[in-house]
């Protein structure tokens, strides 16, 4: 298994689809990543399922 993965996710405020690198490393994770499109915070969950990484992107206040 990579330990830096490469996932597109959907922005929550604009709706274009971006791309961020996800430390597998970690079993479960929290943080805020800025939209590379329209600069807005979006919070990223992150999980491990069965070595695969299950992402959940949120508006900032969600």
């Amino acid at each position: 298994m990579d330990l830096l993965q490469t996932h597109d996710i959907s922005c929550p405020y604009c709706g274009e689809v971006i791309q961020i690198m996800v430390d597998c490393s970690i079993g479960e994770q929290d943080y805020i990543e800025d939209c590379q499109v329209c600069c807005r915070p979006i919070n990223i969950h992150v999980s491990l399922e069965e070595n695969i990484a299950v992402l959940h992107a949120t508006h900032e206040n969600e």
